[in-house]
């Protein structure tokens, strides 16, 4: 009997001690529930854009019948793209998103160059803009009726951005826990905006919605810019697919968190900004810069101080999704040696990816202080949409090459043809409506087609370059206290 009891207590001594190395070993862990999950989309879409976006649809569409239906098709279309990366999330198990549906379905030259572009300017910009979002609400309110400094409004978006950048760096947790506040902050904020714009119209203030539709006003060749800047307000859906590897039970909980916060997210936009002509003239909505304060101080003039509060705290929210779900990006390619091996390791007390965080840092401060939120709009639409594109017609690509591949959630053909299709149209037309802008960004991401053939298919640098950058890497890796994680996570 003592025999077996001290055979038993050897057991139970050796399983706590695998258990507990277990624990230690370094590497991303699956600590995203149903609720984070949910929490971390409807946070990452709703930012700046639902503030900011409205003018920019109401100019390029013409009128307010055609400015509401851009809300909804905006709406329809980004929930079809979020069922089909709900199939991607669950087809390819890896974290990455794009990056990883692109190199899987379409091979490394588009996976790396979406890393280029997503790296050099796209994720920077649009961290920016959301930034500058929320430095200007911040700061405007003090200066009121005057304009705020620029240099001020600046500084104050840093600050937020290095705040957000240190919670990523510290903890995931924390990163998540933030995540789920915030986005209970801003359906708050969106509540409160819909319920003044209900009593408005139970009052009878519904004059803006007669002769709704002016099809004089709208120009064909504009409707892009409108799609655009609706869509802007729209985007975020797919952070949830950067984070696959974290996402526990991924197969059931990202398509069902996908579906319900865009049918939440597109229910409350097309209401909002209903509440938004119910208060407010198409013309006082095209000269606002800051549409939310507006609406307040018209139509909730107790609580007016209290909106730029929320939605400042909407954007932070924003672009903390955005940081947690594009760093996660940036250490799958340089896991996979579409990046340098630095960006693919991990903290090893902290077990977060900070050298991928720590990379946007400095990016996305440089385009805050020389960038301006409208440019950067339309800067960074044309290539995030393109790759989204492109993924999707990766998708319908792969189905066709291995229809036996087990796809645990499956979207419906027509869905998955239908927004491929859209997209390639809005992003083809915005060459005409846009060219500069688009051309701009379409030639920066093609300067990747000669760094990839240098420095990944064949490496090309000279031997002495080399051994300076393996020097330099290994005293980075020193400093920041990091490794490559020590078990396979997908």
């Amino acid at each position: 009997m003592n025999t077996l009891e001290s055979e038993m207590q050897a057991w139970n001594t050796k399983k706590k001690e695998v258990q507990r190395e277990q624990k230690e070993v370094v590497h991303l862990r699956r600590t995203i529930g149903i609720l984070p999950a949910t929490s971390f989309i409807i946070g990452s879409v709703v930012g700046s854009g639902i503030f900011i976006s409205p003018k920019g649809v109401l100019m390029n569409s013409g009128s307010v019948g055609l400015s509401l239906l851009v809300w909804m098709l905006c709406g329809v279309l980004s929930l079809f793209g979020a069922l089909c990366y709900a199939e991607l999330g669950t087809t390819f198990t890896k974290s990455g998103g794009n990056y990883t549906y692109l190199l899987e379905t379409l091979g490394p030259l588009p996976a790396f160059l979406l890393l280029w572009s997503e790296f050099l300017f796209i994720r920077p910009g649009v961290a920016s803009y959301v930034s500058l979002a929320f430095g200007r609400y911040v700061v405007e309110p003090f200066f009121t009726p005057c304009v705020a400094p620029p240099v001020l409004i600046k500084l104050v978006s840093i600050l937020g951005v290095t705040f957000l950048v240190a919670i990523n760096c510290w903890s995931v947790t924390m990163a998540s826990r933030a995540q789920i506040i915030l986005t209970f902050i801003k359906t708050f904020a969106l509540v409160l905006i819909i319920v003044s714009g209900a009593m408005a119209l139970a009052r009878g203030q519904s004059e803006n919605f007669q002769n709704g539709f002016e099809v004089d006003t709208a120009k064909l060749v504009m409707l892009p810019l409108a799609f655009y800047n609706g869509l802007y307000a729209y985007a975020g859906w797919f952070h949830l697919n950067c984070v696959t590897e974290e996402v526990i039970n991924p197969n059931r909980n990202i398509p069902l968190a996908i579906s319900l916060s865009m049918v939440t997210v597109t229910v409350l936009y097309v209401m909002v900004n209903v509440a938004y002509y119910s208060v407010m003239t198409p013309f006082e909505l095209l000269m606002s810069d800051a549409v939310a304060v507006t609406f307040a101080n018209k139509a909730l003039q107790a609580l007016s101080p209290v909106i730029p509060v929320l939605v400042a705290l909407s954007c932070i929210g924003a672009v903390n999704g955005g940081l947690f779900g594009a760093s996660r990006m940036l250490f799958v390619g340089a896991r996979d040696g579409h990046w340098p091996t630095l960006f693919s390791m991990i903290h090893i007390r902290r077990h977060t990816p900070l050298p991928a965080v720590l990379l946007l840092y400095p990016l996305v401060v440089i385009m805050i202080i020389t960038g301006e939120i409208s440019k950067l709009i339309r800067f960074v639409s044309f290539p995030r949409w393109f790759f989204i594109a492109l993924a999707t017609l990766g998708m319908l690509i792969h189905r066709y090459r291995y229809p036996l591949h087990p796809r645990p959630f499956k979207v419906p053909l027509v869905i998955a043809v239908t927004f491929t299709i859209v997209c390639f149209f809005i992003v083809g037309l915005s060459l005409y409506s846009d060219p500069w802008n688009t051309g701009l960004s379409c030639v920066l991401t093609l300067t990747g087609i000669p760094v990839y053939y240098m420095t990944i298919h064949r490496f090309r640098l000279p031997t002495r370059w080399r051994r300076v950058y393996n020097y330099c890497s290994k005293q980075r890796q020193i400093f920041f206290e990091v490794i490559q994680q020590e078990v396979q996570t997908y």
